[in-house]
């Protein structure tokens, strides 16, 4: 099982960053997620500077989005979907992109899903509901 570190994490966007703005070929991997990195403009100046990257700290007091974990929760459901996995995500993420106008309006949304069976699985010590979480992104899409 892979399982980078937050510095992995971080190091990887920032480079990500750094070749897709040197126009330098990118992974598989990369070119997703400099596609998101593209979305998010507001996060350029935290992924120019890799140094302050990994050494900056996100509290949630400061009412500030951590761009890397925002980041990699795009990376995330972009796997899911492309995967489908948990089963019929796929399909819960097309209703919801379709209601919203905007796949990226729809993970956003998913990330609140998301967070909420990551939270639920850390609380209860039990594994992730894939069941919940789809629930979640298909009550959102009917809404």
């Amino acid at each position: 099982m892979f399982a980078p570190t937050q510095h992995d994490v971080r190091r990887f966007f920032c480079e990500t960053f750094r070749k897709q703005r040197d126009g330098l070929p990118l992974t598989p991997m990369e070119a997703v997620a400099a596609d998101w990195i593209a979305g998010h403009p507001e996060y350029h100046a935290d992924l120019a500077d890799e140094a302050a990257a990994l050494a900056k700290v996100y509290e949630v007091e400061d009412g500030r989005t951590n761009p890397f974990l925002h980041l990699s929760m795009h990376l995330s459901i972009s796997e899911q979907v492309s995967i489908d996995q948990p089963t019929g995500i796929k399909q819960a993420y097309a209703l919801l992109a379709a209601r919203r106008g905007s796949a990226h309006e729809a993970q956003h949304e998913m990330m609140e899903c998301l967070g909420e069976m990551i939270w639920a699985s850390q609380r209860s010590g039990l594994p992730p509901d894939g069941h919940k979480y789809i629930d979640c992104v298909r009550r959102r899409a009917t809404r």
